[in-house]
């Protein structure tokens, strides 16, 4: 049985069909309906996932999600009615696994959380591999910045300055990019 969390915002609060089939499933369920306090609502209640039911996402609530994504990004799936290709262009920009137009077949209800749970870690997954990307090609600049200033002011070949700053970021037990960090300030210091 799904022990998730799941808080459900639907635009309709006496609508009772997505609660009754989430709980049916087995998800910790709690209903509530979009409003400004909806991020201190998710920051409060921290749910494993979010379940949209209503007719078209605000522009407010499309903002309010990429927010929430960027503090503490978890699983979203949204139902709605609204097929217009801008509408569904913002809700993949919020980063919403799942946005379902017309309706949900409650013997689907597992297969579509599964659904989002998995695109979420896959895209969870590449948001972290591009992170260390870019901190990796940050790094290698910052390294080529401290290799060339080793290379001017200490008259060392590529592989010298190099070397000099491979030993010196593992004497002090930091790494080569945060050692070129340490030469390029150091550098600005005595110009």
């Amino acid at each position: 049985m799904n022990r998730l969390n799941v808080l459900l915002i639907e635009s309709d609060p006496t609508c009772g069909f997505m609660e009754n089939a989430l709980i049916a499933e087995g998800f910790k369920c709690l209903k509530s309906h979009y409003d400004p306090s909806f991020l201190a609502l998710i920051k409060q209640i921290t749910p494993d996932m979010l379940i949209f039911n209503l007719q078209s996402p605000s522009k407010k609530l499309l903002a309010d999600l990429q927010t929430q994504q960027k503090l503490s990004a978890i699983p979203v799936i949204m139902f709605a009615t609204d097929d217009n290709s801008d509408t569904i262009h913002q809700v993949i920009k919020a980063e919403v696994c799942v946005y379902i137009v017309n309706g949900l077949d409650v013997k689907r209800l597992n297969s579509i959380v599964s659904v989002a749970i998995a695109r979420f870690k896959h895209n969870q997954a590449l948001k972290q591999e591009l992170d260390e990307a870019v901190a990796k090609l940050e790094d290698r600049k910052l390294i080529d910045r401290a290799k060339a200033i080793l290379i001017k002011t200490q008259n060392f070949t590529e592989d010298e300055a190099y070397h000099t700053l491979r030993k010196l970021a593992m004497d002090r037990h930091i790494s080569l990019g945060e050692m070129a960090k340490n030469v390029l300030v150091m550098s600005e210091l005595f110009k």
